[in-house]
């Protein structure tokens, strides 16, 4: 078989469609966000908040940029399918590494890492061969970007303590300055984002569906939680309440703002650089705050009432006001502005800090998935003409 036949076929006006492979190389990934929320749970302070933040930022790096790739690369191909397979394997051992990244699991985390990012670039390459030259120049650029920050990867897995922290922050802020300036390298120029000839649906419906799998994650931790727990009034509201803040947060994204984005990406002449923008940058908030929401679920789950220390406070307040900010610039694009309800919601959240010390942990629970339904319900009020518009097309 040759590389070439190794593309995606373009249909004008089609859907390129997520393949079974695809999603199955997606639970690596409902593994690895359990053991981020996990780790920032054991080690809720700011050094470990730090930690868990480089972490989360990596394990994106690796999904998204794989999402890219089977934006071109036709998953069932068996080449491709095999690719993804390995990579998945290679997930594993990342997943694996998380709560001991920062200790004795710091040279496997790196060297998977390193291995599914350059070596899916690598792949890449081959299985372009001259088809898309555009694509691969720009792959030739991005393998030389990560080829550089795996020396940092790695040497950072080999030290200790803050030299590692350091080094691997030096590698992280590499591989996300690289999108923004274009993967410039002298003498190879720059990629612009029209290279990037990406098939907007299916990377909106990717990153939908991982949406889906970070929601997914809120809800086991909310099952397994209270299926541990005593049932008592007060644990069965808190069950309650960690159910309705995790269906509010589905309900600000998917029941218009996904649909719209993807229409929109999907209709745009330039969609590289709406999903550089809009599914690379922007949803990597969404995501993190669907993750500081588990956890601050999973301590009113164990903890209903008692005193809340400031950690608990950031984590049950911040949860909440970075999945607003994340969906709202998702939205920005499309509604032209940052919308009303997201403001609304963000304001009632910094209503909440200052008295957040005086409340037991359930009641402040209970009111910050108020202020999130309030968002779902008002801006479910405030698009009802949209959508009809939308569902009449």
């Amino acid at each position: 078989m040759s590389p070439r036949n190794l593309l995606r076929k373009r249909h004008e006006g089609g859907h390129a469609r997520v393949t079974y492979v695809e999603l199955f190389f997606d639970l690596v990934f409902v593994f690895a966000i359990t053991q981020l929320s996990h780790t920032l749970l054991a080690h809720l302070d700011p050094a470990g908040a730090l930690h868990t933040l480089l972490l989360f930022l990596a394990v994106w790096w690796v999904w998204i940029y794989t999402s890219w790739v089977t934006n071109w690369l036709d998953p069932d191909h068996i080449p491709v399918r095999l690719a993804l397979l390995v990579l998945m394997l290679l997930g594993l051992l990342l997943s694996t590494s998380i709560p001991e990244a920062f200790g004795e699991k710091g040279l496997l985390f790196a060297s998977a890492y390193v291995a599914m990012q350059l070596g899916r670039s690598l792949f890449v390459l081959w299985a372009l061969g001259d088809e898309n030259p555009g694509n691969t120049r720009n792959f030739q650029r991005i393998s030389i970007w990560l080829g550089f920050s795996a020396i940092f990867w790695i040497a950072g897995g080999l030290m200790d303590g803050e030299a590692r922290l350091l080094v691997w922050i030096m590698a992280l802020g590499l591989d996300y300055a690289g999108p923004s300036v274009g993967f410039r390298v002298p003498n190879l120029g720059r990629s612009s984002t029209e290279d990037w000839d990406v098939e907007g649906a299916h990377m909106a419906e990717r990153c939908c569906l991982f949406v889906i799998i970070a929601l997914g994650e809120s809800i086991l931790v909310t099952g397994a939680t209270f299926a541990e727990a005593e049932i008592t009034l007060l644990s069965s509201g808190a069950f309650l309440t960690a159910f309705v803040g995790t269906v509010a947060m589905w309900w600000i994204y998917f029941d218009l703002g996904a649909e719209r984005s993807a229409e929109h990406i999907a209709k745009s002449r330039d969609p590289g650089r709406l999903a550089r923008q809009g599914y690379t940058y922007t949803h990597l908030l969404v995501v993190a705050g669907i993750i500081v929401c588990a956890v601050a679920d999973e301590l009113v789950l164990a903890h209903p009432v008692g005193h809340l220390e400031l950690p608990a406070i950031t984590a049950m307040i911040g949860g909440p006001a970075l999945y607003l900010v994340g969906v709202g610039l998702f939205k920005w694009p499309v509604a032209g502005n940052f919308p009303l309800s997201h403001l609304i919601g963000l304001g009632l959240l910094a209503l909440l800090a200052p008295f957040a010390s005086h409340l037991e942990p359930i009641a402040l629970g209970a009111l910050t998935s108020a202020a999130l339904v309030i968002v779902a319900m008002w801006e479910t009020w405030s698009l009802r003409h949209t959508r009809a518009t939308l569902r009449a097309h």
